[in-house]
């Protein structure tokens, strides 16, 4: 830290002798022509002769990442948004003021620089010096050697210096970038609606999880951050807007891991006159194309493990997938007993002590299961207890026509048919509110405004969401959630102890 202390002096002197040559060191009245990228494109092919012939005249401006100084003259490496790109500087071609100036810029400074191209003695395309300005001033010394830091923390906490030094992160979020606007693509080419709902809700609902809580003064009344959008999109379906899509923030109360970060992006969208196993075919089209936009095929490679995209993808029951994948008997599957009793062979720490079948299975298929889905496979017909938004299975009640896509042992996505009856709706609700009362704080509220919608007549209806996040961390091959969105939650330096 002191030495830390003590460069940024040296640079605030800098930074003050700069002023005193009556140079403004944070200019905005400087023009690019060319980027690194485009000059390389277009004149990389060029050898020395014709590039003397044309005489290309250029104006380029980047951070400077590499300085190398031969008294009167130096080579520059600067580094734009789109790459790098080499300048010659030398005392007598530039202003002397200039030079004088430019013996004083360190790395990680700003510099523009107006000249032509010529190819150096090693026939690396550059731009030869004719005026230089400072763009701005970096106060900060930039880590001799950032890339492949144990310290993760800090490239979390720093992003900026992460993306200065490490492009192959910029290429993540370049990647990520690229995949929404596919995904917006893709929904707006097949009649999608995006939409926008809110972020602050008086009754947060959607989903099972615990919300953030802040108050509004004016309206005098507390309002949740958005656990989900769901129950507002499904308003928009009683409404007549019959295929919506939202790319929305959501913002859950709960812990951090490698998949969970408390302020996530998901794909919300809904159907009508669709099913769930229609939604199924429609989300492997999705990520079929999602693949081959990034790898040009259906195979990804993530984390070592060869993944499969090619359709269809498997397809189990829950049950079914106890028995197959988790190895449990079939005598767990139909008694609530056997069922506790393979809980606790298992030291499963139950969610609530009054747990019926459904919920119990559940719980088992999380631990033995979800984690041994590697290639991507949906798991169906969820219990009727645990999937309070669902419509019930007509062949079986006790279960839902929904699913849930599992890839490399993690839930990408969760579907169902979706519950249009006001009635059954209410009753759900309710039991999530006497579950709440009894302590479980993911447990729903009722939303009375959105029962009185679904009284209004709800068309039959499809509905996903799709964990943005997840699936591009499968897609740029990212270990953590955290390696995929620019500014993950940290814990406070202060509260590091």
């Amino acid at each position: 830290m002191e030495e830390s202390n003590q460069y940024f002096q040296q640079r605030k002197e800098k930074l003050q002798q700069i002023r005193e040559m009556g140079v403004n060191p944070y200019p905005n009245d400087l023009a690019v022509s060319h980027s690194a990228k485009s000059i390389l494109e277009k004149y990389d092919s060029k050898d020395k002769a014709a590039l003397e012939a044309e005489r290309v005249e250029v104006a380029v401006a980047g951070r400077i990442m590499l300085l190398r100084s031969f008294g009167k003259a130096a080579f520059v490496k600067l580094k734009d948004s789109s790459g790098f790109i080499q300048a010659y500087v030398k005392k007598g071609e530039i202003a002397d003021q200039a030079f004088d100036l430019f013996k004083k810029l360190e790395v990680g400074d700003y510099l523009w620089v107006k000249g032509y191209l010529f190819r150096t003695k090693t026939n690396e395309l550059s731009v030869h010096a004719e005026e230089i300005q400072l763009v701005c001033k970096s106060l900060q010394t930039l880590p001799e050697k950032f890339h492949g830091l144990s310290d993760k923390e800090l490239r979390y906490r720093q992003r900026y210096v992460d993306l200065i030094m490490n492009d192959e992160v910029k290429e993540v979020f370049l990647k990520r970038s690229q995949v929404v606007q596919a995904i917006r693509n893709f929904f707006q080419e097949r009649d999608f609606v995006e939409v926008e709902t809110p972020m602050m809700q008086a009754i947060p609902g959607g989903a099972a999880a615990r919300p953030f809580e802040t108050y509004h003064n004016a309206l005098d009344m507390p309002l949740f951050l958005r656990i989900a959008p769901e129950l507002y999109l499904k308003r928009l379906v009683v409404g007549g807007i019959e295929r919506v899509f939202e790319i929305n923030r959501n913002f859950r109360n709960e812990g951090i891991s490698l998949q969970h970060n408390p302020e996530f992006t998901m794909l919300e969208f809904y159907q009508t006159y669709a099913t769930y196993e229609d939604l199924m075919d429609l989300s492997e089209t999705l990520l079929q194309e999602l693949c081959k936009k990034v790898e040009g095929h259906l195979e990804l490679n993530y984390q070592g493990t060869a993944l499969n995209f090619a359709a269809p993808f498997q397809r189990m029951t829950l049950k079914e997938s106890l028995l197959k994948v988790g190895g449990i008997s079939e005598a767990v599957l139909n008694s609530k007993e056997a069922a506790l009793a393979e809980a606790q062979r298992l030291e499963i720490q139950l969610k609530k002590k009054d747990e019926g079948l459904g919920a119990i299975l559940t719980e088992i298929f999380e631990e033995v299961v979800e984690s041994k889905l590697i290639q991507p496979t949906f798991i169906t017909h969820y219990p009727t207890e645990v999937s309070p938004l669902s419509r019930r299975n007509e062949k079986d009640p006790d279960v839902t026509d929904r699913f849930e896509l599992f890839i490399y042992g993690r839930e990408i996505a969760n579907g169902f048919s979706e519950l249009n009856d006001p009635i059954d709706q209410k009753e759900r609700f309710l039991k999530q509110v006497a579950a709440r009362a009894a302590g479980d704080e993911e447990a729903m509220y009722l939303d009375q405004d959105f029962i009185t919608a679904l009284e209004y007549g709800m068309p039959p209806t499809a509905g996903e969401g799709i964990g943005i996040d997840r699936l591009v961390m499968l897609l740029t091959d990212q270990p953590s959630i955290r390696d995929v969105i620019l500014f993950p939650h940290m814990r406070r330096k202060d509260s590091l102890g």
